[in-house]
Order: C-alpha cells, then structure tokens, then sequence
C-alpha cells in the first residue's frame, strides 16, 4: 500500500514539475530558436568571407555539447533548481555579450555570445530528464512529453521576438532581439523558482555504477544511437534545407516557412507522444521515428520543389520528435536514481556532441556534394539505429518471456 502511496505522490509531484518545466522550456527554447533565426544573419554582416558567417550558429551548438558535464556536476552539488538558476542566469549574460558583439560589430564576441547561449541550452536540454526524476515507470514517457511540449511555444516566443524586436535599434540591427533573448532567461529564472526537485541527497547517495559500466549496456548503447541518429540527422538536414532551397531558386520566405512548419512539426507531436510510447512501446515510437527521418530524405530525393522541401521537413520534425523522445525515455531505462545524472550528461554529451559536428559539416557538404548527397547520407546511420533497437526489443521480449 506504501509503495502505491509513494508511486502516486511520486507522480503528483513528476506532474507539477513537468509543466514547470514545460513553461521554463517555452522561455528557454527560444534561445537557440532566436540564435538560429539570426546567427547566420548577423554572422554574414560582421565577416567579409561567408563562409564563416554560420560559424555563431555552430558555436552555439558547440556549447550545448561542451556544457552538458558541466551542468550535470553543478545539478549534482547543488540540486536541480539551483543549477537551473545558474543556468538562466548564464543565459541573461550570454545575451548581453551577443548583443554587445553585434552592436559593436566584433565578430569573436558576438561567437562568443553565441558559445555562452549554447551553455544555457546545456541546462535547458537536461529539462526533459528532471520532469522524470520522480514519476513513475507508466508516467515517464508522458512527463518527458509535456516538457517538450514547451518547445512548441518556443518556436513561436523566439521566432515572434526576433520579428518584434529586430528594428528596435536601427544603428545595430538586432541587438535588440538578443536583449529580448536575455529578457526570456530572465523570466525563465521566475518559473524554475517554482520547481520542486528531489532532494541533492537522493541524488548524491551511493554513488551507483562506474559510468563506463553503465554505457557498455547494450541498452544504453542502442538507446543514445537511436537519440544522437534522431537529432544529428536532424539537425544537419535542417541546417541544410534553408540553403538548399535558396540555391534551387526558390525565395527566402518560402525558406523561412518551411522551418517553420519543421519547428511546428517537432513539437507539436507532444501532445500526444507520450501516449503513443505508453500504448506502443518505446522501441516501437523510437524506431516509427528513425522510418520517418528515412522518409524525408526520400522525398528529399524525389524532386525539388517548394512542396518536396517542405514535406520533407515536416516529416523531419515528426521523425525527430517520435525518435528522440523514445529514445531519452529509453535512457531512463539504463541507470539507478542514484546514477540518474551522470548518465544523462553522458547521453546529452554524446547527442549534442553529434549535432555540433553535423551543423559545421552540413553547410560544406551541400557546397561540395549538393541537397542530393545530403538525403543520401540519412540512410546509413538510420539503419544502424534501427537494428539496434529492434535487436534491443527482442532482447527485452526473450528477458520478459
């Protein structure tokens, strides 16, 4: 009875943290919506050679990848909430130097401004895994859920203050929408106040298994393939598709609204992903997920009209929201509560660490082997996911039987 009780106060408390969560991810999500939208923008004014003008934008995942260890110790020394503070915080500074950087026309500050943004983003990520912490086995998939839920008004807050703010300072173009960045982490500070993790001792206790123990689980291994294949794919196609389209003659606007609808597509799924996992599985929504990012690379290959681009990117966004979400509620899967945070560091590090790889390489493949290469090279590591979670599916159906 005891355990029944726990288990529901459990969830009580997994909900009410989950949509904290969710709106802390509408202020913060609209981080890197905001540096996407104008990294290259503002990056091509401040260099003379173009091609370093997406160089921000890369930084910034760069930081994801670089803070996610980071941001893991601080959570275990100081508690959820406390880091999530300091990671706001750092999210308000971190505007400031972009928009400094912009106003004053000095490249390397605002790269760094943009790294900095990245560092927050490392916070921001790890949102998903504390709406988790204390919910059930049943509740989990759903918890993770709504907290990315929050993603989908970001794509709308950051896109919107970019549109709101970019003419606020005619002298330095948008550095006014980096201080409405800084404003969103600012009220992002007020929303995590709200949240009510569990305590730093039930993080610290036991100390758990070496962390290289817990990687060489065939789970694990088949867990963060699945999530580093989902998003580095995701994002070196998406980083793409804008130049793509522009290089096939179609306009800048028809460009923008097909990420846009990308964004819709990756969040928007949400609402009802969590339910999916529940009724399905999660090797099933994860590997239903991995399908679809095949399947937009196969539009991608069948004609370059606006429509194909923009199907595509839809289905891009679908794809990653059922791979990724699946695959970080399998995550869950692979360690004890007190090993809950190193491994979701080692997890982040290795996905983000994969898009920030994909975002410095996708602008030089599409340079050399054009919009076709890129679609091609979807396929190979969507296979290798694939067969590692299905062989990991049948695993678990042989353990169960």
């Amino acid at each position: 009875m005891n355990q029944h009780v726990s288990m529901a106060e459990g969830d009580a408390l997994a909900k009410r943290n989950a949509l904290v969560l969710a709106c802390a991810q509408a202020f913060g999500g609209a981080n890197p919506a905001i540096v996407i939208s104008l990294g290259g923008i503002v990056g091509s004014q401040l260099v003379t050679d173009k091609t370093f003008a997406t160089v921000p934008v890369s930084l910034m995942q760069l930081g994801i990848a670089c803070g996610v260890i980071p941001a893991a110790m601080l959570m275990r020394r100081l508690g959820r909430r406390n880091g999530y503070l300091i990671g706001a915080l750092t999210g308000v500074i971190a505007s400031s130097i972009a928009a400094a950087g912009t106003g004053s026309r000095i490249f390397w500050l605002f790269c760094l401004g943009t790294f900095m943004c990245g560092l927050y983003g490392a916070f921001v990520q790890s949102y998903r895994f504390a709406a988790a912490d204390t919910a059930s086995e049943s509740f989990k998939p759903r918890a993770i859920s709504w907290v990315m839920i929050g993603g989908l008004a970001a794509g709308v807050i950051g896109p919107q203050s970019v549109y709101w703010t970019r003419d606020l300072t005619p002298d330095a173009p948008f550095a006014a929408s980096f201080m409405a960045q800084g404003l969103l982490a600012l009220l992002a500070i007020g929303v995590v106040m709200m949240l009510r993790a569990p305590p730093v001792a039930a993080v610290r206790s036991g100390g758990g298994r070496p962390l290289s123990e817990i990687m060489r689980q065939p789970k694990f291994i088949a867990s963060v393939t699945a999530a580093l294949v989902s998003y580095g794919l995701m994002s070196f196609v998406m980083t793409a598709a804008p130049l793509a389209m522009v290089g096939c003659g179609h306009s800048i606007g028809d460009a923008a609204l097909g990420i846009q609808w990308h964004v819709l597509s990756m969040f928007g799924p949400s609402f009802f992903t969590g339910r999916l996992i529940a009724r399905f599985g999660k090797e099933k929504v994860t590997a239903a997920g991995l399908l679809l990012l095949a399947c937009a690379a196969a539009v991608g290959l069948n004609g370059l009209s606006v429509a194909h681009f923009w199907i595509a990117l839809v289905l891009l966004g679908i794809g990653w929201n059922f791979g990724f979400i699946g695959a970080t509620a399998l995550v869950t899967d692979c360690y004890r509560p007190e090993e809950r945070v190193k491994v979701q560091a080692a997890n982040d590090f290795l996905v983000f660490g994969s898009v920030a790889i994909a975002s410095f390489s996708a602008g030089g493949l599409l340079n050399t082997g054009g919009w076709e290469s890129v679609n091609w090279l979807v396929f190979p590591p969507v296979a290798v996911a694939l067969a590692l979670v299905a062989w990991q599916a049948t695993q678990k159906r042989v353990r169960l039987a």
